[in-house]
């Protein structure tokens, strides 16, 4: 096992988990918010496991994971949108837990959260189809188009994955009006997919075959 990878993974791992932790019970103003104890066991749990799973079978994945820093301004912006919609959509539903303003019924939180599981073992199974699969946008060595399995149904499944994540988070946290802040997701990842695409027609060999046999990018007969 490389020890330098697994420090640098439970560093970010342990990171991440206090953050979320900070801007759901903070604006809640309590930690007997069970909703937040719900995402948080969710999120948390599952990506503990497939971290361990990526160190021993995907290192090299992980790494570039991990490591991923995007290089071009219109996609640091991107990152930066996604922060913010993040940020808001927690706090919101922290604050909306504390003052009562919208509250959904227990089993919205409950069935979001099959929908998160559900999503996050799509997620799971993108990462096993696609080994050139990183955080930033670029095209790797030796990278080919991959267009079987979910590569056959959309092009982008990784959004596909990640839409259902982010859309069902602010219904296990019981919020409305985080669902509506999380919604501006929808035009981030457009943006994103559109350079994407720009970068992959342009150094990817056989992509914009690709593109011609696969017409739909995030949501089949949709989009």
């Amino acid at each position: 096992m490389d020890k330098k990878l697994f420090v640098q993974a439970i560093i970010k791992f342990l990171s991440g988990l206090v953050l979320v932790g900070l801007v759901l019970f903070l604006p809640a103003g309590t930690l007997a918010y069970k909703q937040a104890w719900l995402l948080i066991g969710i999120l948390f749990i599952p990506m503990f496991i497939a971290g361990l799973i990526m160190m021993k079978k995907s290192p090299d994945l992980l790494k570039k994971r991990l490591d991923a820093k995007e290089e071009q301004s219109e996609q640091k912006a991107v990152i930066a949108l996604s922060g913010l919609m993040f940020l808001a959509a927690f706090v919101v539903a922290g604050l909306n837990f504390r003052f009562g303003w919208i509250v959904l019924p227990a089993w919205v939180s409950l069935a979001a959260a099959v929908i998160f599981l559900l999503a996050y073992a799509l997620y799971a199974e993108v990462l096993r189809e696609n080994v050139w699969l990183s955080r930033t946008i670029e095209v790797q060595e030796n990278q080919k188009v991959i267009d079987t399995g979910l590569y056959g149904i959309v092009r982008h499944p990784m959004y596909m994955s990640t839409l259902l994540l982010f859309l069902s988070m602010p219904l296990v946290l019981g919020s409305v009006l985080s669902f509506v802040i999380m919604l501006a997701y929808v035009p981030i990842i457009a943006k994103r997919i559109r350079n994407e695409e720009k970068v992959l027609e342009s150094g990817l060999e056989g992509y914009t075959e690709y593109k011609k046999r696969v017409r739909y990018k995030v949501i089949p007969f949709v989009w």
